[in-house]
Parts: structure tokens; sequence; C-alpha cells
């Protein structure tokens, strides 16, 4: 059976745009490439998700687009427009000349003629032809935010994604692009919790219309770059057992309720499932509670992908330390 998925909406060149709430991430390790991932969207298309994000750091473009010429073959979707596709532009490319050529890169290893969402991966400039991690601090350099959004603007007036956005932002920065852009981001994505909840960011990005999506709304868990903290949680195991539900549904239903929307990832059929299986019940007023007063820890993802802080990574973990 096919789980229909709720929407919200976003700004787009089309107007109010909808997106569904839960997508699929596709950020697979080097073990998990290739076909496996192939298979896991089409089985994840098959149960009824229909946003799947993507970038270009993660290699996995061309894999989302061989499964969304199965699905098309397969009949389980009737045209790609049933499907919200996001993808990112990495930072070697956050230079307003590279902006575009990396864009139409990622359409191509799509196989696509638009994207639905294109965000800016992380606000700064990496000097580094060659993608390599970690990444060497010195060739991490401060973007330039107008030039950069500029050319943003200019792949979404040329119908190249219908939106754009960004990821890793925060409100010091969103505020910057908003005092020169002609498009304001459609949508901010960043780490989001129970155990690192992002209470002001959401609240800042409401007021400005921009929709909050979450990555690693358990962590990471079970991923070299996760950690276990969600998953090990007394008070969401204890809510889990009292309602009958895991703890993944109940942190999924938490980040669901903060009027957001958000990214999970799991290739395998059953979890696949029980994530969308968050629509039919709530989380009582005593169990918010409860939840709001868990001490917060945010994970620290630039430290992973770099090989050691610099001025501009310090002043991106500071900005996005703040709840």
């Amino acid at each position: 059976m096919v789980i229909s998925i709720p929407k919200a909406m976003i700004r787009s060149s089309d107007g109010p745009r909808p997106i569904p709430v839960i997508g699929m991430g596709t950020a697979a390790s080097k073990e998990a490439a290739g076909n496996h991932v192939t298979a896991g969207i089409v089985e994840a298309i098959k149960v009824g998700y229909r946003h799947f994000d993507t970038a270009s750091l993660y290699k996995t473009e061309p894999y989302l687009g061989e499964a969304i010429k199965e699905a098309l073959k397969l009949g389980l979707i009737k045209s790609r427009d049933e499907l919200f596709i996001t993808t990112k532009l990495w930072c070697n490319s956050a230079e307003g000349h590279l902006v575009l050529p990396a864009i139409n890169q990622s359409l191509r290893n799509l196989g696509l003629e638009y994207v639905d969402l294109y965000l800016i991966h992380w606000p700064l400039t990496l000097k580094q032809e060659e993608v390599t991690i970690p990444i060497p601090k010195e060739a991490i350099f401060p973007i330039n935010l107008r030039e950069v959004w500029k050319a943003m603007e200019e792949c979404q007036n040329l119908g190249l994604t219908k939106s754009i956005g960004v990821s890793n932002f925060s409100p010091n920065k969103i505020q910057q692009i908003l005092s020169f852009a002609k498009i304001p981001p459609a949508i901010n994505q960043v780490e989001m919790n129970p155990l690192w909840q992002q209470k002001k960011l959401n609240e800042f990005c409401k007021k400005n219309g921009i929709l909050v999506t979450g990555y690693s709304p358990l962590g990471g868990f079970g991923k070299a770059w996760g950690h276990n903290r969600v998953m090990e949680c007394d008070v969401l195991i204890d809510i889990a057992n009292s309602k009958r539900k895991t703890v993944a549904q109940i942190s999924l239903r938490w980040i669901y309720e903060q009027g957001v929307s958000y990214v999970v990832q799991s290739f395998n059929k059953e979890r696949m499932k029980q994530n969308l299986d968050i629509f039919d019940w709530s989380l009582t007023e005593e169990e918010l509670i409860k939840i709001s007063q868990i001490p917060q820890q945010k994970n620290t993802y630039l430290r992973l992908l770099t090989t050691g802080p610099n001025d501009v990574t310090a002043e991106i973990d500071e900005e996005l330390s703040f709840q």
C-alpha cells in the first residue's frame, strides 16, 4: 500500500508549491553505492516516498536518475513531475561563475531537465578542484554570498530549478541574503532532532517564510558521521515504550509536529514503512514538554569534513550553535 505523505508549501518560480514533508536522503556510503542505492530508491517510491534529496558531494545523483527512469518504466509514477528532487551546490563551485556549470552538471548526472530545489550546501567556498574528504583547512575561504546568490537566482529564472535555498545557514547568514535577494530562500536545511531542536532558528525561518528541512532526524544513527544519542535517549525510549512505537517514530513524529519537513535515510524496506507510519497518532502535551527539556547537543559536521578548524568554519560553527 502506498502511504500518502502530507505536504508543506514553499516559494517557487510557479508561486506557492507543495513539498512532501518527508524526504528520502541518498548520502550513501561507498559500500552502499551503485545498484543498491538505485534499488533502494525504487523501493521507496513503491512505499510512497516522493521527495528525494541528493547532492553533488554525495555522488548519488546518477543512481537517483536511474531510479527515476526505472520507476517510470515500471509505472510506479506516471511522470517525473510526481517527484520532488533536491540537489545541492558543493562548496568548490560556490563562486558566481561556477554555479550555472555546477547545476547543469547535476542535471546531466540526474538525467533531468530541472530539479525542484537547489541548495547552497554550506556557507563557504573551497579552492579545491578535486573533492577530497577531509578537506584541507587551507582550502577553505569565505563565501561571496551576494555573488553566489545572484547566480542561484539565475538558475531559477532559467528554469533549471523551481526553488532555491540554503543548507547549514544561520539566521545571520540568511539575513545577509535577505538584504539583497530578489528571490528569497525557500528552504534552510539543517541538523534537527530532539537532541538539537533548533527552536530559535525554526522561529526565525518561519517569520521569514522559509521552511526548515531537518537532516539527521535520528542523529545519523549507524553512519560513520552520525551518533547514537537520539536512539539511546532515555526520554525518547520511555515515550516509545508507553506508546508502543519505535524511538525513531517518536523522533520523527516530534519533528513533524514542529511544522518543518525532514529527510530520513534507510534502504531497509520495513524501516522505510515505519518511518512513514507517524501520521495517525500524535504526542501528548506532557510528552512534548518532556522532549523540550532534553539537554541539547549539536553534531559538529564541519569537524568531520575538514582537517581542522579555521576562521571560516569556526564562525559557521559558532553561528549554528545558538538555541
